[in-house]
């Protein structure tokens, strides 16, 4: 089973990001990448959103981010139960898109986040994103809601913590 890093990113991180964002693959859904890279800098300091980049043995090859929708003044997803995070994902390398490493990742992370005691963890694709769905689906992601938010359109999809844990 493959296992991932999850690292915070640091400012050296954030030309390979930028890189990443250029990618066809990634600008069509990031928009401008330049803008967005800003936007990722600002993260590096802030209390309501971690940015990470995410390694495969010791290689970085994916961009992650969680945030605290109840953190963020006026954020659309403040009707989500307390404790609830939000995350993205964006596989950097465009050989890596449907190697299974999307919902693995995802999977993986989840987990650790429902071992530090989140509830339930959401994600929202553009509805046209048909791959991201696909890859969110196998992570075990389930949408319950479409929504038009500041962001743009969302299918907005949750998976909830076992009752268990």
């Amino acid at each position: 089973m493959t296992s991932y890093t999850f690292r915070t990113v640091e400012e050296d991180d954030l030309p390979l990001i930028g890189r990443w964002l250029a990618e066809p693959h990634l600008s069509k859904w990031w928009g401008d990448s330049r803008e967005e890279l800003a936007e990722i800098r600002e993260h590096i300091d802030s209390i309501s959103v971690e940015p990470m980049i995410v390694e495969l043995n010791d290689r970085p090859i994916a961009y992650l981010q969680s945030y605290d929708p109840h953190l963020e003044d006026n954020h659309p997803y403040q009707d989500q139960p307390f404790g609830t995070l939000g995350i993205d994902l964006s596989i950097g390398l465009p050989e890596l898109i449907g190697q299974g490493h999307g919902p693995a990742i995802l999977r993986q992370f989840v987990a650790e986040l429902f071992e530090e005691g989140v509830p339930r963890v959401i994600i929202d694709p553009d509805p046209s994103n048909a791959a991201a769905i696909r890859a969110y689906e196998k992570a075990g992601f389930v949408a319950f809601d479409t929504r038009s938010t500041v962001y743009g359109p969302a299918v907005m999809m949750a998976i909830d913590a076992p009752e268990a844990l």
